[in-house]
Formats: structure tokens, C-alpha cells, sequence
């Protein structure tokens, strides 16, 4: 339940797993973050069905098998969370977006297309409403690459860890990428946009990601 005169922040999700969904491991590490400041969190995820379902532990696609990507992130949210289409910018005071293999193939299709990608047209207009209004965006892992998407030519300071094909995209589509490690996290002022890489280093310590995702949070609610 929402407290009178608490800032709002909004998480979007999109399913339950890092082959397929949301990396479980980074949103956790958003809300554990999110719940040492004085905010409410509300978590969303689009209603519709993933675009494909893995199995983890062999990493093959599951052909016949379909997930919804809103009943999926209740395994995450624990029940607490709405259809994507109920989200308003005006309503919320920032909106961050872990990653996981799904953000690059449920809400977008970077995973596939790359620098050719284009985001999902209902999430495209949130963040621009977000953006639009000054409000801050977090971006955590693959998460940044979408950023990079719905941005074209913006110009954002931007990390997806290392230097590599996803780094590659971000420059392309008209963006600047600076190398940062799992346990930091890059701040644009000027566009508030916050991103920290995370699992963008499979190797990563826990520990680290959590640090990293962390700082993400705290910097975002500074500019919120």
C-alpha cells in the first residue's frame, strides 16, 4: 500500500528467469535496494506471453511451452504486481529496469536484431513519458541496451560493462559507453539515466552485483 507523500518508483519486469525473463538475482537486488529508502515500490510487467521459454538448467528452449510475462514476475514480486499498461509516468517519481536475457526479447527485440532493434511500442511511450517529464531511469545489465533503443541519437553516457557487440550497439545508435565493473554504477546527470552492469559479467560475485545495483538505486533517487 502506497504512504502518503512518498516518492513512487516504478520496476518493470518481464518474466522470471535470466535465460528468459527477468534475471531473478538483479531484481531482487533492485527491490532489496529500493527498501532502504523511504519510497514506495510498485513493480509492472506487459501482459502477454514471453517470447520463448528456456529451461535453465539445460539452457534449451522449451518449444511448446508458453509463459505470460505478468505471471511470471509474480514469482519475483510476490503477487505485487500490475499489467504494464496501468503504469503513468506522472504517478511515479522514477522507474528502473533490471535485466536478464528477457529484457533483450520480451521488451525489445535487441537480443535478435541488435542496433536494429526497436522497443515494445507501450514501454517505448512510458520511459519517453518518463524521460519527458525529468524523471530518472535506471538501467541494470542488458537493460541499458534498450535505453540505447528507445533513445537513438540522445547522446546518453551509458555502461554495458566491457567493451563488446552490446557496448558496440549502444555507440551506434548514438550514445556514449564507458567500461565500468559489476560493482559500480554510471550516472548521466544531464539525462538522468543511471546504469550498472551487473551480469553483463557472468563471473560476477554476488556480492558485487548487489553493490553495484545499489549505488544504481541510491543515484536514481537522488535525481528523483
Amino acid at each position: 500500500m502506497a504512504t502518503p507523500n512518498r516518492p513512487k518508483v516504478a520496476v518493470i519486469l518481464c518474466g522470471s528467469g535470466y535465460k528468459d525473463g527477468s534475471e531473478i538475482r538483479e531484481s531482487v537486488a533492485v527491490l532489496w535496494a529500493l527498501s532502504q529508502h523511504p519510497v514506495d515500490v510498485q513493480c509492472f510487467a506487459p501482459d502477454a506471453p514471453q517470447a520463448d521459454v528456456v529451461n535453465c538448467l539445460t539452457g534449451k528452449v522449451a518449444a511448446k511451452e508458453k509463459r505470460n510475462m505478468l505471471v511470471e514476475s509474480a514469482r519475483i514480486a510476490r503477487g505485487q504486481v500490475l499489467a504494464l499498461d496501468q503504469l503513468k509516468a506522472e504517478d511515479y517519481a522514477a522507474v528502473i529496469l533490471p535485466g536478464g536475457f528477457g529484457a533483450a526479447k520480451n521488451l525489445c527485440d535487441f537480443a535478435t536484431k541488435g542496433e536494429k532493434a526497436s522497443v515494445r511500442p507501450d514501454l517505448q511511450e512510458i520511459l519517453e513519458h518518463f524521460h519527458n517529464q525529468n524523471k530518472p531511469i535506471g538501467a541494470v545489465c542488458i537493460a541499458p541496451a534498450l535505453i540505447a533503443l528507445a533513445f537513438q541519437g540522445r547522446g546518453f553516457d551509458l555502461t554495458l560493462g566491457p567493451a563488446g557487440g552490446a557496448a558496440a550497439a549502444a555507440v551506434a545508435l548514438g550514445h556514449h559507453h564507458t567500461v565500468c565493473r559489476p560493482d559500480q554504477a554510471l550516472v548521466d546527470m544531464v539525462h538522468k539515466i543511471v546504469s550498472s552492469p551487473a551480469y553483463m559479467y557472468d563471473d560476477a560475485p554476488l556480492h558485487l552485483v548487489f553493490e553495484g545495483v545499489r549505488k544504481l538505486v541510491a543515484s536514481v533517487l537522488v535525481m528523483a
